[in-house]
């Protein structure tokens, strides 16, 4: 299988699995991608999942041996999610980890755009070199400005060139880098954290977050989200504050 899918406590681990093609994505991956996603949000006992890569890479970016869809029709095919499925970082609903275990380049450098939080090994690298071979970086060219200062952004989206996992945590673009052989530890303390909030108030945040970046303060703080009204109104934002009085953990129902 192209891509691998598990589940298991709570926490979907979803990994490109074609390690001889540095997990280089073609169409058939694409669709695997995109089911995985539908899947995750159709299951409410999920409440995080993991996207990473088997063997020494993340991810290479389309596969470009395939005789696909080229040019206009990829751009048409996939304009709703982006590259993966996720590229524009609006699913699933929720909280996704990329852990960065080597190479993150073009469209798979997209996708760690998309994820919430990024985990990478030290010698993970990223970078959008499709300009060197004639394409385009169809969601980092719109996705990465808007994360980075425009000179810093520009500078990668121009050159094609790629960042080590240092200067990207430098920037911002990713959350932790650790050694490679200590990548699960800390990809795993990071589900813990997210796994000890409640499920609803969790798909609430990245909703909003998601869904008011182009309003105005006020109106994003009074934009009445059906996920927001959801997770005020649960029973889990009971069982928080009894938790809290009553000096024990909460038991999440996520209703």
């Amino acid at each position: 299988m192209s891509v691998g899918f598990d589940v298991s406590d709570g926490v979907a681990r979803v990994t490109l699995n074609q390690p001889g093609r540095m997990n280089a994505v073609d169409s058939a991956t694409e669709a695997a991608l995109g089911e995985a996603w539908d899947a995750i949000d159709l299951d409410p006992a999920i409440r995080c999942a993991v996207l990473t890569g088997a063997g020494r890479a993340f991810c290479a970016g389309a596969d470009m041996k395939e005789d696909g869809p080229g040019g206009l029709a990829y751009w048409a095919s996939t304009g709703d999610h982006g590259f993966g499925g996720i590229a524009l970082g609006r699913r699933p609903s929720v909280p996704v980890i990329a852990r960065v275990n080597g190479i993150a380049l073009g469209g798979g450098f997209e996708m760690v755009l998309g994820c919430d939080l990024v985990v990478a090994a030290d010698a993970a690298s990223f970078g959008l070199p499709e300009p060197r071979v004639g394409r385009l970086p169809l969601d980092g060219m719109v996705t990465l400005p808007r994360r980075l200062p425009r000179s810093l952004a520009m500078g990668l989206l121009l050159t094609g060139r790629r960042i080590g996992a240092t200067e990207a945590l430098e920037h911002g673009l990713v959350n932790q880098v650790v050694p490679l052989d200590e990548l699960d530890d800390a990809v795993d303390a990071w589900v813990r954290d997210i796994l000890a909030c409640a499920p609803l108030s969790l798909k609430a945040i990245k909703r909003s977050a998601n869904a008011t970046a182009h309003l105005t303060v006020p109106e994003a703080r009074n934009a009445r989200l059906p996920s927001l009204v959801a997770a005020l109104q649960s029973r889990d934002a009971e069982e928080g504050v009894a938790a809290f009085r009553e000096k024990r953990a909460p038991v999440w129902s996520g209703s």
